[in-house]
């Protein structure tokens, strides 16, 4: 599950269509991207979606569960190892913090106020497409930390870091990528968005990533099926969400969410199930899509990683590994990285 809901990656998804679609200009791109995966074999919706109003509430009481570990072991993980970060950031003096879809910046605090104490000479600047989510970060810190230099971002993560590389070249960029997202995207994916990444940053720039490891597949599962079912209601905000905005006719009592996780391959994925033979309309389309008993709609992957793969990926995409960072039980790792 993306940590760092502002920050998911929009992932093209290939499918077949059907020969009576509307055009797709007369379409929102939520419609295109429904049309595509309703359609497709096996469905998927992209779980980007998950992130309306309602959803994102929903996240937010996710992180809250026993049973999602995630948020926490990530928060210890940068508590425990504020200050190695930080010897590491100034190394050549001032630097620039840039962050790929910040969130609520709950994580990122920690950091950024141990580097203040510590009387760092630091920017900080968040990114994010979206204003309205820029808007809120940079309000909450300038209550919670008036003294941060904050100069935010309204942009694509990757013109942002290709307009800052033309800046002053003697600061340090330390970029980071919190949660586990690079978890949702499948192995040619990551590859391609890391060397993405690298592509904007200079030599000596620094990566700071997420990466959620194998462990205990209970407590894994367990963080994607909780007991109070809001992972649940989470999931099945997806069908709400096209009753609202698409029109559709979704029946949520005859859908159930379903999680899996796969120890072999170290994927957690999420699903939502048809209970019944059914048929749903949906307006936006103007068409109706067919659902046979137990077939399923994909809506998540959540890859989980051995370190040993975590420092082969970065060999592959061009970083040098600095430091593996964990928290107290070995359960998340940050890796930092240096382009």
């Amino acid at each position: 599950m993306n940590l760092n809901p502002a920050s998911h990656i929009n992932i093209n998804v290939n499918s077949t269509t059907k020969s009576s679609d509307p055009a797709p200009q007369a379409l929102s791109p939520f419609a295109i991207d429904i049309r595509k995966g309703l359609w497709a074999r096996p469905k998927k919706i992209p779980s980007k979606y998950f992130y309306d109003e309602i959803g994102s509430k929903l996240f937010q009481d996710i992180m809250n569960l026993d049973e999602y570990y995630l948020t926490d072991c990530e928060y210890e993980v940068l508590d425990l190892n504020k200050s190695q970060i930080l010897d590491h950031c100034q190394r050549t003096g001032g630097f620039d913090i840039i962050e790929l879809g910040a969130g609520d910046g709950y994580k990122t605090k920690v950091l950024l106020r141990h580097f203040l104490e510590a009387g760092a000479d630091f920017t900080y600047r968040p990114v994010d497409i979206s204003t309205e989510a820029i808007d809120g970060l940079v309000n909450t810190l300038q209550q919670e930390i008036p003294d941060l230099q904050v100069n935010a971002i309204v942009d694509d993560y990757f013109q942002a870091l290709n307009n800052l590389k033309a800046e002053d070249a003697k600061r340090t960029r330390v970029v980071l990528f919190l949660g586990s997202n690079v978890g949702n995207l499948k192995f040619v994916e990551v590859v391609n968005f890391l060397e993405k990444l690298k592509a904007g940053m200079k030599q000596g720039d620094l990566l700071l990533t997420g990466f959620d490891l194998r462990k205990d597949p209970d407590m894994i599962l367990a963080a994607y099926n909780d007991s109070k079912g809001v992972t649940a209601q989470f999931n099945l905000n997806l069908l709400n969400r096209m009753n609202r905005e698409l029109g559709a006719e979704f029946d949520l009592s005859t859908f159930k969410h379903y999680p899996f996780y796969d120890a072999i391959n170290g994927e957690a994925r999420s699903c939502l199930v048809s209970k019944v033979k059914q048929s749903v309309y949906i307006a936006a389309l103007d068409d109706t899509v067919d659902f046979e008993v137990a077939e399923i709609i994909k809506t998540e992957v959540s890859r989980k990683y051995f370190p040993g793969q975590v420092e082969a990926l970065a060999s592959r995409t061009g970083f040098s590994t600095v430091a593996h960072l964990f928290d107290a039980k070995k359960h998340f790792l940050d890796a930092l990285w240096s382009a």
